[in-house]
């Protein structure tokens, strides 16, 4: 009998490198001595899959933690996410980004519409040649390609410009309210 990796399958049938060198008299030599541990094959990096063969993690998922167990923690550091959210500094950090991104997705959805509605009902117009096998219906669609890449890239230079900078501040300000509910622990 071969010997077998984790998942159940042989590793040889004796002539392979799970032999020990120089043993050809057909016994099965000693486990200790020929076993191949390679950490790639044998163990499963996620650790699922492995145990109990049911698939499912063998370690126990702990209970979640309940209030009297926090000391109330939750409900301050919840405090302190609202008094963050119901500052200034947030409000403007949200009208930025809604300044910006409300008229960008009104005008790109208006744009993609248009395109769909009129390659549907003027199927005259989107055909009409422009150069050689280029016709309307094609410019139009790789104006669609080009308008979401200018979109992405506008929106990225705005919130580096705009709200970064702010939101990154606000960010340090809620760790440093929660750490201080939590009593000095992150």
């Amino acid at each position: 009998m071969g010997m077998q990796s984790s998942d159940g399958r042989p590793t040889g049938d004796g002539g392979g490198p799970d032999r020990a060198p120089g043993n050809h008299d057909g016994q099965e030599p000693a486990r200790e001595e020929t076993a191949y541990r390679d950490p790639w094959y044998d163990a499963l990096a996620s650790g699922w899959g492995e145990g109990d063969g049911g698939g499912v993690p063998t370690a126990p998922v702990p209970a979640a933690r309940r209030e009297d167990e926090t000391g109330g923690g939750a409900r301050a550091a919840a405090e302190a996410y609202l008094e963050v959210q119901r500052s200034a500094a947030f409000q403007e950090v949200r009208r930025r980004y809604r300044r910006f991104v409300v008229p960008a997705v009104t005008a790109f959805l208006i744009w993609y519409v248009g395109y769909v509605v009129t390659a549907t009902t003027a199927p005259g117009l989107m055909a009409r040649p422009v150069a050689g096998a280029v016709n309307v219906a094609m410019l139009a669609g790789l104006g669609q390609f080009l308008t979401t890449f200018l979109l992405t890239w506008a929106y990225a230079r705005h919130a580096r410009l705009r709200r970064d900078r702010a939101a990154l501040e606000l960010r340090w300000d809620t760790q440093e309210l929660t750490r201080g509910v939590q009593g000095g622990v992150s």
